[in-house]
């Protein structure tokens, strides 16, 4: 069998852990099975280069913060592969170029374009284990770029598409996907088993567990992957096409995304074209928007309020100040200290009353909504950030998702 693993930052944070690491690796290799690793940068270590980035920079540019950001997860890769070598195994690593990952042009936020895995099959033909860089790539004319946040998840789906590996397994430092944030739901439970859809979805609305582009590529082309403790041999959730029983689990989970902002204009001109200009501007920026809500109409004219992530408010800002001046009286609010709270899971397609009960558990404990969309399996609101464990804890209560969910099938 091929089987490709993922190991996060916090599973090779030390030399000791990548020790560890590199014996769970050669383990797998010698029950038989050929074996990608693809490991991401040590814990902290892409946070420290970003501080440095910024102490000789305020706006570095972003094709050298790919550079820099890169040579992280080169270092975990060296040194898994020196493991793996003292302990008496063939291995070899590979940046993303080497490992024949390409992709666009969009630097720190780049898409992959395809893999071309020749390397890597002649390394694993060789009885050689072979050690992936995540999180980057480069673009066809040999520019080096990143993935964004979590994109080694992405780096070992589309490897393990394009190898047509027999099992993906993410290896983190949790035991798999719960139905809450274990750390503020004490009564959160692992999830046997979910669909894309909600892995996605909760992935998009605040789990950290994975990236929600992963998702996405894994979905697209049909890549079943396991997300699991590198700490223990604990089973952990598998990630998987819906079936009929899925829908059985009204609400699968619970997400929290924090770190979030609210940006209003207020008095826009009610008449075609003005949201266009005002989104254009954003999308212009590359900035993503999440919730948006508009008033109704009032004399004219309406308010427009979506949120964005905090760290994208300042550009925003700068973004939207010309289009607001142009229609004026408009006028430009921003807030930040709010945070997502979404309820997720497919058997809301079949089953009513999801809302009502998520709002009439939020009101009874005195919490206020102040933005609220759906989607055909989530529900999320916006609120206070300072209540929003409270609300976590509130609406995993409100589905009975600390009861013990059925064992997970394959």
């Amino acid at each position: 069998m091929v089987i490709v693993q993922k190991y996060g930052g916090t599973s090779v944070g030390t030399p000791e852990r990548i020790l560890n690491v590199a014996r769970r690796i050669i383990a797998t290799q010698e029950e038989g099975n050929q074996v990608v690793a693809v490991v991401s940068a040590m814990s902290g270590v892409t946070d420290n280069l970003i501080r440095m980035a910024r102490e000789v920079s305020q706006s570095p540019a972003e094709p050298e913060m790919d550079v820099l950001l890169a040579t992280g997860e080169q270092t975990t890769i060296a040194l898994t592969a020196m493991a793996i070598n003292a302990l008496g195994k063939k291995a070899v690593s590979l940046t993303g170029a080497q490992a024949g990952i390409v992709t666009d042009g969009l630097h720190t936020k780049a898409r992959i374009a395809n893999v071309t895995p020749r390397q890597i099959r002649k390394y694993l033909n060789d009885d050689t284990i072979v050690i992936v860089a995540g999180f980057q790539g480069q673009t066809t004319d040999g520019r080096i770029t990143t993935l964004g946040r979590g994109g080694s998840d992405l780096t070992a789906i589309a490897i393990a598409s394009a190898i047509n590996a027999h099992a993906c397994q993410i290896y983190t430092d949790v035991d798999g996907v719960f139905t809450g944030d274990p750390r503020t739901v004490k009564t959160a439970r692992k999830i046997p088993e979910i669909s894309y859809d909600e892995m996605l979805e909760m992935a998009s609305s605040g789990s950290k567990v994975m990236q929600s582009r992963s998702v996405e590529f894994a979905k697209k082309f049909g890549v079943v992957f396991e997300v699991r403790s590198s700490f223990n041999q604990n089973p952990g959730t598998i990630v998987k096409e819906e079936n009929a029983g899925m829908e059985n689990v009204v609400i699968r989970g619970v997400s929290v995304e924090r770190n979030q902002a609210k940006v209003t204009i207020v008095q826009v001109p009610d008449k075609p074209g003005v949201a266009a200009r005002i989104f254009n501007a954003l999308a212009g920026a590359n900035i993503i928007i999440d919730m948006i809500v508009q008033n109704v109409s009032v004399s004219g004219t309406t308010d427009i309020s979506f949120t964005l992530g905090k760290s994208e408010l300042q550009k925003a800002g700068k973004a939207l100040r010309p289009v607001v001046e142009e229609i004026a009286p408009s006028d430009l609010i921003a807030q930040d200290g709010i945070a997502k709270l979404s309820v997720v899971g497919i058997g809301m397609r079949s089953h009513s009353g999801v809302a009502a009960k998520l709002f009439e558990a939020l009101s009874a404990a005195g919490i206020n909504i102040q933005m609220i969309s759906t989607s055909e399996i989530k529900i999320a609101v916006i609120l206070d950030e300072n209540v929003v464990d409270q609300a976590a804890n509130v609406a995993h209560d409100a589905f009975g998702l600390g009861a013990a969910p059925p064992a997970a099938s394959f």
